[in-house]
């Protein structure tokens, strides 16, 4: 009689904390997991961009990040092919990571030489070429920090899926107000790659708050990225002009 009674009880907690989940709006709870359809597609843009940006820029030998960033990808997709979910979770964010750091770092190497070569001169770059460049450089920015920014806000898009981390390290409008967005709504990396780039044009947070202290200085490592890209390109244009 105790032994039933003791499963009564444990079914009634059960019930009640799955009632309690549900009552959680949907970036607080489990959830499916997000499509990787829109990081593939973020994930080849900066590729081909790396790819047409000029030799010299480029880390030798050429083909060599472009592959390596590839081979992370596929892995990837065999590891976790549809969803980010919670099954295949300590590979999944592993390469997912180095990922990241693959396509920051080739895109840190392009800014470095650039600026270098911003500083002393690039004879025989016209100012179309240079905008482009820079412009190529400044896309693929963004989209390495909209990476770093998915990959480490509540812990990574797995972690985000199975509601383990509470507190955000993000704070997008719709987690402020009650009925301005779904109830099923919860940050996709859409989300995050609106983040970087708002970021990187009006240089400071616009609708969304970074909260943790490592948020902080991503956003404000970004920023000034930007920034500095921005004010060299532009100026070296204007010089090759007049």
């Amino acid at each position: 009689m105790c032994a039933v009674n003791d499963q009564e009880n444990v079914d009634n907690v059960q019930l009640d904390s799955a009632e309690e989940e549900s009552l959680l709006p949907a970036w607080l709870r489990r959830t499916e997991g997000e499509q990787r359809w829109s990081v593939t597609a973020a994930l080849l843009a900066a590729i081909v961009i790396q790819w047409f940006l000029p030799e010299r820029l480029s880390i030798h030998p050429r083909w060599l990040m472009p592959a390596l960033e590839l081979l992370l990808m596929a892995a990837l997709l065999v590891v976790n092919p549809h969803r980010h979910i919670a099954r295949s979770g300590n590979r999944v964010r592993v390469l997912g990571l180095l990922l990241a750091a693959a396509v920051s770092l080739a895109n840190g190497w392009s800014a470095v030489l650039l600026v270098r070569d911003l500083l002393h001169g690039s004879q025989g770059i016209s100012p179309v070429q240079l905008l482009l460049t820079g412009g190529g450089i400044w896309i693929t920015n963004i989209i390495a920090f909209s990476l770093w920014y998915w990959e480490w806000d509540r812990g990574g898009p797995i972690a985000r899926a199975a509601g383990v981390h509470k507190h955000p390290d993000f704070l997008f409008p719709q987690m402020q107000q009650e009925g301005i967005a779904r109830p099923d709504w919860e940050p996709y990396y859409i989300d995050y790659l609106y983040v970087a780039f708002t970021n990187a044009t009006s240089f400071s947070p616009t609708d969304t708050m970074p909260l943790s202290r490592w948020a902080k200085m991503l956003m404000l490592s970004q920023s000034t990225i930007s920034l500095l890209t921005l004010a060299l390109v532009i100026a070296r244009a204007v010089g090759v002009l007049q």
